[in-house]
């Protein structure tokens, strides 16, 4: 957390660095030098590469419709603004009924703090808290521009018809996944998450904070 004669502000991106998580069969992340001023380049230029779904991330329409929406033409309004942590302390599947005890006033976008929080930022952990059908069905009828959550997915590990990311996706809704919410408290902040502006691809790593006074 930082603070500078301001407002409280967190930092929930991950660390982009090498040995990140990734989901099982992403590209690692991997770094290194293009030049060097110690081996007489003018100056240090580094180059990386990794996938579009690394660390702290959001998904794009077109993440699973290849007629949907690239990362560059997600609308900013979705992204900056009022935002609502939830704490989840349910098992490893989050249904509408436990949404539907929670208090969801003026509520725009939504970050779930679940149990998948605690993990390592360089270890992967496949029974995460996900969100089932009927959940993501809640959502999308709250009206909720943002769902972000700090396990890597909102749908269960091993689901190939990614149920939660199609409803919302399809309905315009942004992904947020990943996050770094272990030391947010529950509560309303303003939210800025930002991805690169990539044109025709599927997702884009985010520096995502919260703030609030």
């Amino acid at each position: 957390m930082i603070r500078e004669n301001g407002p409280h502000v967190y930092d929930i991106s991950r660390t982009l660095q090498d040995g990140i998580r990734v989901w099982p069969g992403d590209p690692e992340f991997q770094s290194s030098w293009a030049m060097l001023r110690r081996d007489g380049a003018p100056c240090n230029v580094s180059v990386f590469s990794m996938g579009t779904h690394t660390g702290t991330h959001i998904d794009a329409p077109l993440h699973l419709d290849d007629a949907g929406d690239d990362v560059a033409n997600i609308r900013l309004n979705n992204l900056i603004g009022p935002a609502r942590v939830f704490f989840i302390s349910t098992g490893t599947c989050i249904r509408s009924k436990d949404l539907e005890i929670l208090d969801w006033n003026g509520v725009e976008r939504v970050l779930f703090k679940t149990r998948s929080g605690g993990q390592p930022e360089k270890s992967f952990e496949t029974s995460y808290a996900f969100l089932d059908e009927g959940a993501s069905e809640f959502l999308l009828k709250r009206g909720i521009l943002l769902v972000g959550t700090d396990a890597p997915s909102v749908d269960f590990y091993e689901s190939s018809s990614l149920p939660s990311h199609q409803i919302l996706l399809n309905h315009g809704v942004v992904i947020l996944e990943d996050a770094e919410l272990t030391a947010v408290p529950p509560g309303d902040y303003e939210l800025i998450c930002l991805p690169l502006k990539l044109a025709g691809l599927d997702g884009s790593p985010v520096r995502a904070i919260l703030s609030r006074k």
